[in-house]
């Protein structure tokens, strides 16, 4: 059994991991992969290192937090099917995690890093909400920083490999 796909939501990829220029923060760029459509998404410095331990293809000793999930998953005859960024309310993203239980789809509520980490760990499809991509175009022209939005989209557009640094898909 596989997770119907709706119109709604658009397949992204991971186009890349950095740190933001002016705040040092990590940042998991996702782009269309059918477009050139991006979506930068802030995250914690430990939810990035999951996520570039994964994009390396690194092993640890002992399973990190996410490997521990999807290892507790998999204890669970539980498959991830997909990940969603869901949601964007108050400037906040929200992700859901679809998995398949014995042909019960159960969703989790998520933080997006979290989601984005457990979906590379499971080899599954990342997927944004039209919603997300609409109310994130309109937050920027609320808080009118839409020239720094627009700059900040073309930029991450026409990032090359090196740009973003050594997390290379």
């Amino acid at each position: 059994m596989s997770a119907v796909i709706p119109e709604s939501e658009i397949e992204v990829q991971i186009r890349g991991l950095m740190l933001d220029p002016v705040t040092n923060m990590p940042i998991v760029v996702l782009k269309d992969i059918a477009g050139d459509t991006v979506l930068p998404i802030w995250v914690g410095v430990f939810e990035a290192n999951a996520i570039a331990l994964e994009l390396e293809k690194t092993t640890t000793p002992r399973p990190m937090t996410h490997d521990l999930l999807r290892n507790l998953a998999r204890g669970l005859n539980a498959t991830v099917t997909k990940v969603v960024v869901s949601d964007l309310r108050e400037d906040t993203f929200f992700a859901t995690i679809w998995m398949l239980q014995e042909e019960e789809l159960v969703t989790l509520d998520a933080r997006p890093s979290d989601a984005i980490a457990m979906a590379l760990r499971w080899d599954c499809p990342i997927y944004v909400s039209r919603r997300v991509l609409e109310r994130s175009r309109q937050s920027a022209n609320e808080t009118g920083t839409n020239v720094n939005a627009d700059e900040l989209r073309r930029w991450l557009e026409n990032l090359n490999d090196e740009d973003t640094g050594r997390y290379k898909m």
